[in-house]
């Protein structure tokens, strides 16, 4: 009882921590992208299937694999056990591999060393095996390989095998075969040596054909490799041929071994195989070969080049698996004839992949794994998931409902006897799924029997859950009272109920609600309790398990209940110890028992009143299978013996026994002498008739019931008798030698090995080797004898035992010789040079032993030479003897003897002594031959240093590489002295060198050589090509260059390939320019293509040498476009009368353009056809469909279209289909109006959906007060909608009813209508209310039926005014209006109204009226260079609009109309032409017809002819070829057509040559096979929509060094320019007199200008202007003056000492004197734009006052804080400037130095520009001073910056600039580039080192037209810009050149540069103080003053800036 609640707790717990399992992953499950991010594991590196290696070698085995997360891997034995490290044998690395160190053969462990092994990677998302692994560990031992003697009759063919020892045939190779007379028979690299009459076969077998006597005196021996070490030997003894000559006639005898040859190489295809057929007979037999087809039938086996025969051997190379089968050879000849038959099997690698690879299914949705395999043979397939084995045996794994726990790894195992593959896949969930979960749950209820009962759950989940009810675990179902019930609400929640009506005491219970989903499950129970007597529910049978426990709970339905008790067989449980009874009535049995527990059961319910019910439960006990144990007593068994393996197992039948081997139930059917019999139901035997080895194992017993299934398992093991591995054989030894004898066996159980020792000289009396000689032991079955005495000579035997059998044992002798003798005869012995030397011979032998030392023959002495030494050494076993040379010297290269002699003999060794040292340095290296890619060198072989020289190294490098890190080698053999170097690469320098080595070691290297290799064209294709669709006629091509190293020289370009892939022909190819960006990716659109159509690519790059390999073609389709068909044959048939069959056929498949995904059926009734609103479109795939829930007896309209993923298709034409009538809806409504005291004038209006056509009404009647009788009926005509009813009586009350008839039958009756007859009659109107539709000049009747006593008027209102009766609007006697040609005035709203004295009646009509549509308006919403949008407005109107129609045509042009919807506001018209001018107007149409068109629309597209680039843009050239960049055209706002390129030589006088016509637009394009350094003209006309231009240029490509050509040379003396400039001028006229006449007037103009200038400002000017006759400048009084540091900064230059600072006279000059004298002459802003005037001109005026400079410490902002373009600078507040300062507002000093420091290019023709300008002044208004002027700094922006660039830009600027349409310079760039020399930067060449100075910022002068310097180059700042002193704001053009044109002012400075001592001696012109003060003292002033002010002013400014003041 305890054991089964502690159960019970378990399984509740596992279900709460299931659960919350399940949340975790379906939380883990809808983690978006890190979900999708994970990925299982994949092996990178899986293990090889088989891995042999040597205990001298070891072996690493590598297990690498990815997966995110990253995988663990795990190592595990065959048996799934994992894997640990064994110290010294075996480790698991951290990367994953497992390692077997090399290890001693006393270490050799089997279940380390022989074993399989699997790798296990692992992560979160699953688990994956490996193939499995089959180690093997081979320990090296000693072995010898025989030749074979061979018997055969002369003229046979005979074959001599190649013994190999048993333990190692599996490694070694026979690899040739040699015979006495030093012949070699060598494999060849196929397996077969073939020689006419000596043949190898692939297996080992020396094959020789047609022996003769001659033969019999060779002996052949066998050469074997190792496989694993290398190690090749030959056999150990010879084969021999023993010939015998024939005896009479022989009928052909077969032997020898007839199994495959090769078959140990594990028969692999591609293999070489032989199958013998080894015969002897005489005369010879004729040989013949057959292979079996389909099981029995033969046919001969057909011979070529991979098929031959030689003698009677086949031989089979590049073997295919289709050879495998079986084969026969037959032999006769005219005795008799033999045959046998051989079975051939190739086997194929084993290679399996499952697709998909990755699969994503959503739960519920089947999943299919694919396992595709290669190989053969394939003996099984298996799949494992998540490293478990699953059941299915099949290629193909199908799930047909995934689930949670499906999720993970599949694999897929391929497996034979020699090998295995496998292959991986995974299985991901999709979608975002959460387990259900109970959100509301019922509660528990005591409720009394009758009133209604409503148990509710809700639910939430993805997908969403289903919820099951139970009540006492059987399903609820609705019933009479019971209804169940579920939906969905808003927020998805899935809410189910069970309501129960009137509810019964038997409705109770336990009542469950279970919310299921494929994700999971949620569960509530709770009781129900209903006041009532006990009853007990009904119980199914129960089936239990026998030893497993039951619960069981009494259905109990009542209340209150008192107890539940449970009987049986009349008695109450519990009545043992596994019962037990709880008081809820649950039943608990442990340990189910048949005879005991299996019976009825029977549920007592009993209440307090004493009242009881009972109900019954039959238990049934099920007994599972029992396997009795297996008994084989010890399991041990003989060799050959019989066994047998009796199961019986005890349990309910039926019953399926099974058996199994090792694990694996196919095995047994495979095994040999295995039979399996059911003795019985219960019972199985297995026999195995005789035991083997492989029949060791264990033996699986399975039973199967009902019931559950049982396994027993027993081992049976097979006893094996000793055999010989190793026999050991006849021994001699040295004395002192270590000897070794092996003997070893094997069987079960393993046999121990004893050795023993002959007491006496004959093999008899045999003892333990105890005591027998020292160091004699037995090491694994060997015996060792350490340092063999003479004593250990003897008799040996050796004894193999295993207690099974007799026992092995082997008799040898072992002879120990003891002469004195030396091991080694003969051998060489080196030393180097400068090193000591020590010779050793050992002499073993009976002592004593002499030495004796001979030299080249002569003893030796070593007294007379002191460096030799001779030593001896007595040793056990002999003597050993020492000649010790102290330093090697060439000298010492000699033969040295050592004699050794003692009583029994002498012998003796030499010892050849060669001194060795390096080689000498090669020499004498040079080039024979060079090509691209090899060089053929040469040398001289220098000294080889005593030692021959095994190699030299030719070491080459690229040029650019060290020789220590980048160099390569080339091994060249000693004995050569020229080779050549090949791999190189084209068109790469190397150096090249060479090295000489011998045993020593290696010379220094030789004097390197230089090569560059020869260009080829390039050796790779473009990797990373990939194409990509566009849209429907354009693919892109992308695509890499090739690898570096497959360039072979510089690439030019590439050739792009393409034509249809179905097709034939040969590529298309387009160039494309090589992009020199380093790792760029190239491009190409291919356009113009077919839609949805296959392409081939290719590309090939090409260099100067010509075009490299195509790449691999690469094929794409272009993207789908939509159908350009409908589909055809359109029928459809009416269903029913609300059903339609519609079907077509396909459009043509040419004109799909894709796949066809499905088609659209758009349908909608014939009336509103021209609404979109009323149509509907149904998808489908199929060429039918089905449309139903249409209206009935209505016309439909429907078009199909086909549609693709490129879109949809275009609409076939509409067919009409009727629906069938069906019966009419009820009459819309009924009247019953009085007319008498019996008559009653009923009126009804026809049904609103009559369904068909109404054949007929039928008036129903009845009497309803005052009582109420059947109804009778009459039948009315359908055209009739009024009755007149008569013969009624006044006091009954009536009711009527109207019903429609069609020719279905009759419809729904309307709506009563009741009424009773009467002799008072009011007016009444029978007539309905309508809303009337009329159509434009119809006629129109309303009516007005009108009733009543006495006879009522009518009237009419008209919109609400008395009608007005007309010719065309009046009524009718029966009271309707007539209304004739209705036009659109005339909607409205029409009155009736029928009056009487008893009363009166009123109806209203709307009429409406539909005329035409109005006209719409249109007007322009876009434009683009081949489309126009417009924008549409449809004034509304009563008839709805069905559509419009766009009408446009082109100048001269037809005119074409397309519709549109009717709510569509814009529409674009597209494909249209660029650049043209189109009319477009519209109109709109109804059901009544065409309204009016609109308006005519003139618009165009956009567009214009192409602009022509700049030649540096479009033009790259390079030696032979110049590179057009075709993007670098203006299209104009249209696309490019084409191009069309033409070239000539510029001295070339002909034609133009023609390149290409068609040139696409996109792109480069490459012009090839140019002259170097040749001056070329290219004409190239661009083509779009608009128009076509047509451009020249000219270039020159680059010389063979990559150089530019200067400019060609013209003998034109400036024709071509003076034409450029002045194309108008005639051919006659003379250039030269031109010019110069030209430059004549412009002199003497210029002349006279000046001089009127100059005597003008003399004799008028104001005196402080006038020109001085000393040429001075006059200066203001400067004493006492404190010079602000502002105004001394802005002075921006200081001469050097050895300069004057003189100021430069001229009557142009603003000066403080003239501002003191109160002469206002007006001063120009230079900070102002001239813009802002409206005039061209540089200045503008400033108010009195001079603008206001600050005098404080705080100078103005920068120009850049202005947004305005106001004056910089503020004028203090009392506008007048200080008193106390001597320089004015805007007076401008030139400081001397700028012409000499200045280069006098830099001028721009002698224009100055002002520094706050934006314009440039007329030509001619420079101040000419050379190249002392300044060009300003741009516009007015920011001032260290660049001004904005300007607009308009209309010609090139030297230097980068541009001009603008008013005069703007844009500079090139942003940047502050100071252009001059500044000298606030110059160094101390000028003699001062201020620590102020600075690199001058912005002062870059556009007056210098040159590219921008560095900027640490000094650039003096230019001089401020001089006002005009012109009094008006806008000077004229000569008022200009009088203010700057003054040459006498440039002539006087220039003169006066150094006359300090006469400026020392003037005066001011004001009187002032004396002009003392020289022009280097104010600079030394202005230098020392105030050094500590030198720091950054604010806002902006700092020293030695230059502003304008």
């Amino acid at each position: 009882m305890g054991h089964l609640k502690l159960e019970i707790l378990c399984l509740v717990v596992g279900s709460v921590v299931a659960l919350l399992a399940l949340n975790i992953d379906s939380a883990l499950a809808n983690t978006g992208s890190n979900a999708d991010e994970e990925g299982g594991p994949v092996f990178v590196k899986e293990p090889p299937s088989k891995v042999d290696f040597s205990n001298s070698t070891g072996a690493e085995i590598p297990c690498q694999s990815r997966g995110t997360p990253q995988p663990e891997i795990i190592w595990l034995r065959g048996d799934g056990t994992a894997v640990g490290d064994v110290p010294g044998l075996r480790q698991v690395l951290a990367s994953g591999a497992l390692v077997f160190p090399p290890f001693r053969a006393e270490d050799y462990r089997q279940e380390v060393h022989s074993a399989t092994y699997i790798c296990l990677a692992r992560n979160s998302i699953g688990t994956i095996h490996s193939r499995d692994v089959h180690v093997r560990a081979v320990v090296t031992q000693v072995y010898d390989t025989h030749g074979d003697q061979e018997y055969i009759i002369k003229g046979n063919s005979a074959t001599i095998r190649c013994k190999i020892p048993s333990f190692i045939a599996d490694y070694l190779d026979v690899v040739s075969w040699h015979d006495s007379d030093g012949n070699v028979y060598k494999l060849d690299n196929r397996g077969v040596f073939e020689d006419g009459k000596f043949v190898v076969l692939p297996s080992g077998e020396l094959h020789i054909k047609d022996v003769r006597p001659e033969d019999g005196f060779k002996e052949y021996r066998c050469q074997t490799k190792h496989r694993l070490t290398g190690e090749t030997r030959l056999s150990a003894s010879a084969g021999k041929l023993v010939i015998t000559d024939p005896q009479g006639s022989t009928a052909p005898r077969l032997s020898g071994d007839t199994q495959i040859s090769g078959f140990a190489r594990m028969g692999m295809k591609g293999s070489t195989f032989g199958l013998i057929c080894p015969s002897q007979s005489f005369p010879p037999g004729i040989f013949k070969w057959y292979k079996f087809t389909d099981g029995s039938s033969r046919q001969p086996v057909q011979l070529d080049d991979r098929l031959k025969q030689l003698g009677g051997t086949l031989i089979i190379r590049e073997a295919k698996v289709e050879d495998s089968g079986k084969y026969l050879c037959v032999v006769s000849n005219s005795v008799g004839e033999e045959s046998v038959e051989t079975v051939l099997t190739v086997t194929a690698p084993l290679a399996a992949t499952v697709e998909p690879a990755v699969q994503t299914v959503d739960f519920g949705r089947p999943a299919t794994f694919t396992c595709h395999y290669q190989g053969s043979p394939v003996k099984n397939i298996t799949w494992m998931k998540n490293g478990k084995r699953l059941p299915q045996t099949e290629a193909v794994i199908r799930i047909d409902a995934v689930r949670r726990e499906d999720r993970g790894m599949f694999q897929c195992f391929v497996r034979n006897d020699q090998d295995s593959a496998q292959s991986t896949a995974e299985l991901k969930l999709g979608g975002r799924f959460d387990p259900p979960r109970l959100t509301f749950k019922f509660r528990e209820e005591v409720l009394q029997p009758g009133p209604k009962v409503s148990l509710k759950c809700k639910a939430t989940g993805n997908p969403s859950p289903e919820i099951v009810w139970e009540l006492d675990s059987k399903k609820v179902t609705n019933a009479d009272r019971v209804q169940v019930g579920q939906f969905v609400g808003e927020n998805g929640e899935v809410v189910s109920h069970v309501n129960i009506t009137n509810v019964h005491s038997n409705d109770g219970g336990v009542y469950r609600c279970t919310a299921i989903s494929k994700v999971g499950s949620a569960t509530h129970t709770g009781r129900l309790n209903i006041h009532g007597l006990p009853h007990v529910k009904s119980m199914d049978k129960a089936q239990v398990v026998a030893g497993s426990g039951m619960v069981k709970t009494c259905p109990v339905a009542g209340y209150p209940i008192d107890a539940v008790i449970w009987e049986k067989d009349n008695r109450v449980l519990p009545i043992n110890r596994r019962q037990s009874v709880f008081p809820n009535g649950t039943l608990v049995i442990d340990n189910v028992q048949r005879n005991m527990d299996q019976g009825t059961y029977t549920c007592v319910a009993r209440n307090a009143q004493g009242y009881t019910s009972r109900g019954n439960l039959e238990v049934q006990v099920m007994v599972p299978p029992k396997i009795r144990p297996v008994s084989l007593g010890d399991g041990l068994f003989g060799y050959g013996e019989s066994a047998e393996i009796q199961c019986t197992v005890n349990g309910d039948t039926p019953m399926k026994i099974g058996w199994s081997f090792q694990g694996f139930g196919t095995a047994l059917n495979s095994m040999k002498g295995v039979k399996i019999t059911k003795t019985s139901e219960k019972s199985s035997l297995l026999n195995i008739e005789s035991l083997s080895a492989e029949n060791s194992g264990n033996y699986t017993c399975s039973a199967k019931n009902s019931a559950g299934t049982a396994n027993y398992t027993t081992t049976l093991t097979v006893q094996v008798p000793p055999r010989w591995i190793v026999e050991p054989t006849d021994r001699a030894f040295a004395q002192g030698s270590d000897a070794k004898i092996e003997c070893k066996s094997d069987g079960f159980p393993k046999p121990s090995v004893a050795w023993k020792k002959a007491a006496g000289d004959g093999p008899m009396d045999y003892r333990d080797l105890k005591g027998s000689a020292p160091g004699m032991r037995v090491e694994d079955g060997n015996l060792v004898i350490s340092a063999i005495p003479k004593q250990a000579e003897g008799y040996y035997l050796c004894e193999a035992n295993n207690g099974i059998g007799a026992g092995l044992s082997a008799v040898i002798y072992i002879s120990v010789q003891a002469p004195p003798q030396f091991e080694i005869k003969f051998r060489n012995q080196t030393a180097r040079k400068g090193e000591p030397a020590v010779l050793q011979c050992e002499a073993k032998g009976e002592k004593p032993i002499g030495i004796l030392w001979s030299r080249d023959g002569k003893r030796l002495d070593p007294k007379p030479d002191p460096r030799y030494t001779i030593r001896e050494e007595i040793l056990s076993n002999g003597v050993l003897s020492d000649l010790s040379v102290k330093r090697s010297e060439r000298t010492d290269s000699a033969l040295f003897t050592c004699v050794a002699t003692n009583a029994f003999g002498s012998d003796e060794t030499s010892l050849n002594l060669i001194v060795q040292e390096p080689p000498e340095v090669p020499f004498g290296l040079k080039v024979l031959d060079k090509s691209g890619r090899s060089v053929q060198l040469q040398w001289s072989e220098s000294f080889s240093g005593n030692s021959p020289i095994t190699r030299f190294y030719i070491e080459y490098k690229m040029s650019k590489s060290d020789w220590n890190s980048g160099k390569d080698r080339v091994l060249v053999p000693g004995s050569q002295t020229m080779a050549s170097v090949y791999n190189l690469r084209p068109a790469t320098t190397y150096h090249l060198r060479l090295v000489a080595e011998n045993e020593v070691g290696t010379s220094e290297a030789s004097q390197s050589v230089t090569i560059i290799t020869a260009e080829e064209a390039p050796s790779g294709p473009p990797t990373g090509i990939a194409v990509e669709p566009v849209d429907q006629h354009t693919l892109k091509v992308t695509w890499k260059p090739p690898l570096r190293e497959e360039w072979n020289g510089d690439i030019m370009g590439y050739y792009v390939g393409y034509k249809l892939a179905s097709s034939d022909k040969p590529y298309l190819f387009e160039t494309v320019e090589f992009s020199r960006e380093v790792g760029k990716e190239h491009h190409l659109m291919i356009s113009n293509l077919k839609t949805y159509t296959e392409y081939s690519v290719v590309v090939q790059a090409f260099n100067r040498i010509g075009p490299g390999p195509m790449s691999k073609e690469v094929a794409q389709h272009t993207a789908e476009g939509k159908p350009d068909h409908a589909p055809q044959d359109i029928s459809c048939t009416t269903l029913t009368s609300q059903s339609i069959r519609v079907s077509w056929t396909s459009p043509p498949l040419a004109s799909a353009n894709g796949v066809i995904k499905g088609y659209k059926v758009i349908f909608g009734p014939a009336s509103s056809w021209y609404d979109e609103k009323t149509k509907e479109i149904k998808a489908t795939p199929s060429s039918e469909i089905i449309l139903h829930g249409l209206k009935k007896y209505t016309n439909y309209n429907m078009t199909i279209l086909a549609y693709t993923n490129g879109g949809d298709g275009i609409p076939s034409t509409a067919v009409s289909c009727h629906t069938e009538q069906d019966v009419p809806g009820p009459p819309t409504a009924v009247k019953a109006s009085v007319m008498s005291g019996d008559a009653i004038l009923l009126s009804w209006q026809p049904p609103s959906q009559p369904n068909g056509v109404v054949t007929q009404y039928t008036v129903y009647q009845r009497t309803v007060e005052p009582k109420e009788s059947e109804a009778t009926s009459q039948k009315i005509p359908s055209f009739q909608t009024t009755y007149e009813i008569s013969g009624l009586k006044r006091k009954e009350r009536y009711e009527f009813w109207v019903t429609a008839h069609t020719a279905i039958g009759e419809g729904q009756p309307s709506k009563s209508a009741t009424t009773s007859p009467s002799n008072k009659v009011p007016a009444k109107i029978a007539s309905f209310a309508e809303k009337i539709v009329a159509t434009h000049r119809d006629e129109v009747k309303l009516p007005c039926q009108a009733v009543g006593v006495p006879a009522p008027e009518i009237k009419w209102k008209v919109k609400g005014q008395m009608l007005t009766q007309s010719n065309r609007l009046r009524v009718l006697p029966d009271g309707s209006l007539l209304i004739k040609e209705v036009t659109r005035k005339d909607a409205g709203d029409y009155a009736c109204k029928a009056e009487n004295s008893n009363g009166h009646d009123t109806i209203m009509h709307t009429l409406v009226v539909q005329a035409p549509p109005q006209p719409p308006s249109i007007s322009l919403a876009g434009a683009t260079g081949t489309a126009i949008t417009v924008r549409l407005k449809s004034p509304s109107d009563s008839a709805p609009l069905h559509g419009l129609t766009i009408h446009y045509k082109q100048d001269f042009g037809e005119w074409e109309a397309t519709q549109i919807p009717p709510n569509m506001s814009e529409y674009t018209l597209e494909g249209l032409n660029c650049g043209t001018r189109y009319q477009i107007y519209a109109t709109s149409y109804n059901s009544i017809g065409t309204g009016e068109a609109s308006d005519i629309l003139n618009t165009r597209t956009k567009g214009q002819k192409p602009g022509v680039p700049s030649a540096h843009k479009f033009i790259e050239v390079s030696q032979n070829s110049v590179t057009l960049h075709l993007s670098s055209w203006d299209d104009g706002g249209c696309p490019m057509l084409y191009f069309v390129v033409e070239y000539k030589a510029r001295h070339q006088s002909d034609g133009w040559t023609m390149v290409s016509n068609s040139v696409k637009p996109s792109g480069n394009y490459v012009v090839l096979d140019l002259s170097p350094a040749t001056w070329y003209q290219l004409r190239v006309t661009a083509h779009n929509n608009v128009g076509f231009t047509q451009a020249e240029f000219e270039f020159a490509t680059l010389t063979l060094n990559g150089n530019q050509v200067g400019p060609a040379r013209t003998n034109d003396n400036g024709r071509g320019l003076l034409l450029e400039v002045f194309p108008w001028l005639p051919e006659w006229v003379d250039y030269n007199m031109i010019v110069a006449g030209c430059a004549m007037i412009v002199i003497i103009v210029v002349g006279l200008a000046v001089i009127c200038i100059a005597v003008s400002r003399r004799n008028r000017g104001p005196e402080s202007f006038r020109l001085r006759d000393e040429g001075l400048y006059a200066q203001p009084d400067m004493r006492g003056m404190t010079l602000k540091r502002e105004f001394r900064d802005e002075l921006g230059y200081i001469a050097p000492p050895n300069r004057k600072l003189p100021p430069v006279p001229g009557s142009n000059y603003s000066t403080c004197d003239r501002h003191k004298k109160g002469m206002n002459h007006p001063t120009w802003n230079g900070r102002r734009p001239a813009a802002a005037t409206g005039v061209p001109h540089t200045y503008e005026e400033l108010a009195n006052g001079g603008g206001g400079i600050y005098y404080d410490d705080h100078p103005p902002v920068p120009p850049h804080a202005h947004s305005d373009d106001s004056s910089l600078y503020s004028k203090p507040p009392n506008g007048v400037p200080g008193q106390d300062e001597e320089i004015c507002p805007y007076a401008t000093f030139h400081l001397l130095g700028f012409r000499e420091e200045m280069d006098p290019s830099k001028g721009s023709n002698g224009l100055t520009l002002p520094h706050g300008s934006t314009t440039l002044p007329p030509p001619g208004h420079g101040h000419h001073r050379g190249g002392s002027q300044s060009a300003p700094r741009g516009s007015n922006t920011t001032r260290y910056g660049r001004g904005p660039v300007g607009s308009g830009v209309v010609s090139s600027v030297a230097g980068g600039g541009t001009v603008g349409p008013n005069g703007i310079i844009n500079p090139p760039n942003h940047v502050f580039s100071p252009e001059y020399d500044d000298p606030a930067n110059i160094e101390d060449e000028y003699g001062y080192n201020s620590p102020n100075r600075r690199g001058s910022l912005g002062r870059r002068s556009m007056g210098s037209m040159r590219t921008v310097p560095i900027p640490e180059s000094p650039s003096p700042p230019p001089p401020p810009p001089r006002p005009s002193d012109s009094p008006n704001s806008t000077p004229s053009h000569s008022q200009m050149n009088q203010s700057n044109d003054s040459k006498e002012s440039n002539e006087l400075s220039e003169a006066e540069c150094d006359r300090d001592p006469l400026i020392r001696n003037r005066n001011s012109v004001s009187g002032g103080a004396p002009g003392n003060m020289s022009t280097e003292e104010m600079r030394r002033l202005i230098e020392n003053r105030n050094q500590n002010e030198a720091h950054s002013i604010p806002n902006g400014l700092t020293p030695y800036d230059t502003v304008n003041v």
